[in-house]
């Protein structure tokens, strides 16, 4: 049954909205850290951000320790971050719940390594590259073999045929995981066309991934995600998720370099006034935040304007040179640096109640 039956996926979000995101989407380092409307905790809140910001719930990260553990393995063991973790609310979107430090270093490590290695090496989990391409999947026998990383960025065998010749030219590895890759679906494959889900029985979520953003976002089941790669100057156009037949929230987890992220509504009563007024914020997401739309921040319409370079923190710049499970330290050395100026983006969402 579609819940939000009077959301129509083809409307164009509104301009108060548009305006902030035209507004950074080409700002530069300089202004942005001295912007006074973003909402930068690792630079620290205003008066009028800690005012409009009210920590929901205390997180200790003794309590994420078996969690992370489970995901990581028996062996790990995540290094200690601040605690409590604090979870923040919005009191202009009430809903939108912010997570500013959250997964350790090597939670996201290891997160990365199953999305690149792993899933992405999974025939079932559809690409923006299947749309035009045919793919040659890597050998599915033992790593580091199993991931597209264990070719040589040198080589010049395309790995991504076009379906249209004539339209589109072969992809190398090196153009393929540097540029043209831009998304992986977990679970459920949503139909960009069509702006809707398939009514067949979707590829089965990966379930250790699943089980730790349930740990995170334990009010939404994760049933389908779509895995955003973006390089600085590339962008996410503002819009709203509304073809889920659920009102459970989305939970977001950021890897990599920072991003610019705006979100806001329409007609929402303003604070202590009972008028109604338009709502746009704008936040910074560094590298382990997560981001969760539930309530009335559920249908809010969002967007990515800018992914800020130079900003992916020293331990996860170097990946995937010697940071895959089970494989000797240097298998990837020619990858080296390969997440520098990349954001790796996690969306989940609850396709059905």
């Amino acid at each position: 049954m579609d819940l939000a039956p009077a959301l129509d996926p083809y409307e164009k979000p509104p301009d108060h909205i548009r305006n902030v995101y035209k507004k950074y989407q080409k700002m530069k380092l300089k202004d942005l850290d001295q912007d006074v409307d973003i909402i930068d905790f690792a630079r620290g809140l205003s008066d009028g951000q800690k005012e409009s910001l009210t920590v929901i719930r205390e997180l200790e990260f003794d309590q994420l320790v078996p969690v992370l553990k489970a995901f990581e393995g028996p062996e790990s063991a995540p290094r200690i971050m601040d605690s409590p973790i604090h979870i923040y609310e919005h009191l202009d979107l009430p809903g939108l719940h912010i997570i500013p430090r959250l997964l350790p270093t090597s939670t996201q490590l290891t997160l990365l390594s199953r999305l690149l290695h792993r899933d992405l090496s999974n025939p079932s989990h559809l690409t923006n590259i299947h749309t035009h391409y045919t793919l040659t999947y890597p050998s599915p026998s033992q790593p580091p073999s199993s991931s597209f990383f264990s070719t040589s960025p040198t080589s010049p065998h395309p790995l991504a045929l076009p379906l249209s010749p004539t339209l589109h030219p072969p992809l190398p590895i090196h153009h393929l995981l540097t540029r043209k890759l831009r998304w992986l679906t977990l679970g459920g494959q949503y139909d960009w066309t069509l702006k809707r889900y398939p009514s067949t029985a979707p590829p089965a979520f990966p379930a250790d991934i699943a089980t730790l953003l349930a740990s995170i976002f334990p009010e939404t089941k994760p049933q389908a995600a779509i895995v955003n790669l973006y390089s600085p100057g590339d962008k996410l156009s503002v819009h709203r998720d509304v073809a889920e037949g659920s009102r459970a929230g989305l939970g977001s987890v950021s890897l990599g370099c920072e991003g610019v992220f705006v979100v806001g509504g329409t007609g929402r009563k303003e604070r202590g006034e009972g008028r109604e007024k338009d709502v746009t914020l704008t936040l910074r997401l560094p590298s382990g935040s997560a981001v969760y739309m539930s309530g009335e921040a559920r249908f809010a319409w969002h967007g990515v304007p800018q992914i800020i370079a130079g900003t992916c923190p020293e331990e996860l710049a170097d990946w995937p040179a010697g940071m895959a499970e089970g494989v000797e330290e240097g298998v990837f050395e020619e990858w080296r640096g390969w997440m520098r100026n990349k954001r790796v983006n996690l969306n989940v969402r609850q396709m059905w109640d």
